[in-house]
């Protein structure tokens, strides 16, 4: 709390208190490191210096999953913070956990603020929504996975940037020959699992993806879509047009940005990154692709990232301060700052429009590739999933994933294995959310 008092000298020398007023504090909690995080203190500094009623203290709390771990800890012993970041695979826990949030819907127009889903760009508008369509969580560093590309090797192996798995099958020889591992992934559960069945509109889980509801949820990644696409991707390995280096983002991320992989998938956010290092050769994006064999025309992805969520339990005062903060920051100069900055999509349709008629994506096209990705027609199952314990079930998807493409079991195994132990871990969590 600040006090600012003003004082008068009066001629007997004697001081009165001619006025005081007092600013409400609230802290954000926030996993970004590095330049994320020196956008984020920028972000925080210019609502501070907005107005006079409010000041906002960003705190960094280590990564997403330990950002989550020490906001449940807190909220716990009754410390929680005013807002704290949530990861895409947290999502459900934090909904899930009954009385620790206020939906950001609610909390806006609770303190007069207006408010409307469809402003958000449309695939951002309800991976953070319950089942009724209320934004519970607000999209903050918001990404979809694309397709980056090295133009000049394409060009040496003289094909285009794949629209299709089908067409990187055809082009991805060519491209061996002319010296180059054709294709690498950065993260299997969100880009070859999650992300497949958005792009094709199939069901990744029951009760409308987890949506309506924990109880007798299930995961459904045991398809004939999944087995054929990583049969397909195995093969794509032994045949030396695919590179695996683990389960490390930035180890995959290497090849291309060392010149090895000629394409590699990725986040819209890593366009920034990209940028900075001013690499030796010309790269843009595209989508990521779909399989033609099961949908003539992709769908649209859903976001990755994380969101802002207010937690319960402070004052009206201050969630009047985060009301007034969750309004700034979805203006459109601070989400196109936001967006020109760090590469992450600016989630309201009116900074996208800011951002076009500044001219940014004339001078950075491969920037808005993954805004239009977002924006692709949408299906029954390109909203997301609402599936809690995620983040451990990630853990197993990467596990026996990685066992396969090593070659230690088969597709089918790997993909029962996800399945049951998927599943139990869906049990447990319905059961932890039952007993809340």
């Amino acid at each position: 709390m600040k006090q600012v008092i003003q004082f008068t000298a009066a001629a007997s020398l004697t001081l009165s208190a001619q006025a005081a007023w007092a600013e409400t504090d609230i802290t954000w909690w926030h996993g970004m490191g590095g330049h994320l995080g020196e956008v984020v203190g920028e972000i925080a500094k210019g609502f501070n210096e907005s107005q006079d009623d409010y000041t906002i203290t960003p705190v960094f709390k280590g990564s997403y999953e330990e950002t989550l771990t020490a906001a449940i800890a807190a909220f716990r012993a009754g410390e929680q913070p005013n807002i704290v970041q949530v990861f895409d695979a947290g999502a459900a826990t934090v909904i899930g956990a009954q009385g620790a949030t206020i939906p950001v819907q609610d909390l806006l127009e609770q303190n007069g603020v207006d408010f409307d889903i469809t402003d958000y760009i449309a695939g951002v508008r309800y991976f953070y929504a319950g089942s009724d369509g209320t934004m519970i969580g607000m999209p903050f560093n918001s990404s979809s996975p694309v397709l980056y590309y090295n133009r000049d090797a394409l060009a040496k192996a003289g094909v285009e940037a794949p629209a299709t798995y089908e067409e990187f099958a055809q082009i991805a020889p060519a491209i061996k020959e002319a010296g180059y591992t054709p294709l690498v992934q950065t993260h299997l559960p969100w880009e070859f699992v999650e992300n497949f069945h958005s792009r094709h509109n199939l069901p990744f889980a029951t009760n409308n993806n987890g949506y309506d509801g924990a109880s007798d949820t299930k995961i459904l990644i045991n398809s004939p879509e999944m087995k054929m696409h990583f049969t397909q991707v195995k093969q794509w390995l032994d045949d030396g047009l695919f590179g695996f280096y683990g389960t490390s983002w930035d180890d995959n991320k290497a090849h291309f940005t060392d010149g090895d992989a000629a394409m590699y998938i990725g986040s819209s956010g890593d366009f920034g990154g990209l940028t900075a290092l001013d690499l030796p050769f010309g790269w843009a994006s595209t989508y990521l692709p779909h399989w033609a064999s099961i949908t003539d025309e992709g769908y649209q992805s859903f976001i990755g990232g994380a969101a802002l969520f207010a937690m319960s339990g402070k004052s009206a005062e201050e969630n009047a301060a985060s009301a007034a903060f969750f309004q700034y920051l979805t203006s459109p100069e601070v989400q196109y700052m936001w967006h020109r900055e760090t590469g992450y999509v600016p989630v309201t349709e009116a900074a996208y429009e800011l951002a076009k008629s500044d001219g940014h994506y004339d001078r950075f096209p491969a920037a808005e590739t993954g805004i239009k990705q977002l924006m692709l027609p949408a299906g029954d199952n390109t909203q997301g999933y609402r599936m809690g314990f995620y983040v451990q079930i990630r853990d197993v998807e990467n596990r026996e994933l990685s066992r396969f493409l090593n070659g230690d079991i088969s597709v089918d195994e790997a993909l029962a294995n996800i399945e049951a132990e998927g599943n139990q871990l869906l049990e447990r969590f319905a059961a932890s959310m039952a007993n809340n």
